[in-house]
């Protein structure tokens, strides 16, 4: 079956991880980095986690997960290696029609999570639907060598742009944008010519 792709913005939004080893400190770093409110439900918790309890960055409630924990929670993650605890929390998911990933339970999930390669606001997700994630795994290092460190750069200085266009009431269509990102202006960046490279794009969109 296939997936829908989607970017979700949870900035505030209730999340809850039940587990406490590596597997969830992971799950739980990248929630944090979306803004997102972290509930961590785990009798103990790895190293990384503990830090991030003991500076309130997350709430733990030290025990085994227990019914009715997912009630006021949007997403859920579950990170035991216990079957048994993926199941019913996947019940109870169903139940209250929240959305649940369990790790080692990808045909029960209700979503998955692609591998991510991020360049400073770029991301490119890379998912096989849980077909191989060694595949997708192989696939996101090959488009690590594509989208070079100089992307990071290329992405600030597009935003840079079309707030400056934008303040001006110009609106370049998606032609014009697709003839500016050209090969030549990748190639200032990866020469470290930053203010020429904007300076240039902001020529060929006309404004200058």
């Amino acid at each position: 079956m296939g997936h829908y792709p989607i970017f979700l913005e949870l900035v505030g939004r209730s999340c809850l991880v039940i587990g406490g080893g590596p597997v969830a400190g992971r799950k739980v770093d990248g929630l944090l980095n979306a803004g997102a409110s972290v509930t961590v439900v785990s009798p103990m918790l790895c190293s990384s986690l503990e830090a991030l309890a003991e500076d309130g960055r997350i709430r733990h409630v030290g025990r085994e997960y227990a019914p009715g924990d997912l009630a006021g929670h949007q997403l859920i993650f579950v990170a035991t290696d216990d079957r048994r605890v993926s199941a019913a929390v996947i019940r109870e998911g169903r139940e209250r029609g929240v959305w649940v990933n369990a790790a080692d339970d990808p045909a029960g999930c209700d979503f998955i999570l692609p591998a991510v390669l991020r360049r400073g606001a770029l991301m490119v997700a890379v998912a096989t639907g849980g077909a191989s994630p060694a595949l997708t795994r192989a696939i996101r290092e090959e488009l690590e060598a594509y989208f070079t460190e100089d992307y990071t750069a290329l992405a600030e200085i597009v935003a840079e742009v079309r707030r400056e266009l934008k303040a001006r009431a110009r609106v370049p269509d998606g032609e014009a944008w697709h003839r500016a990102l050209d090969a030549d202006l990748r190639r200032l960046l990866a020469e470290g010519k930053r203010e020429e490279a904007k300076a240039r794009l902001l020529e060929r969109l006309g404004a200058r």
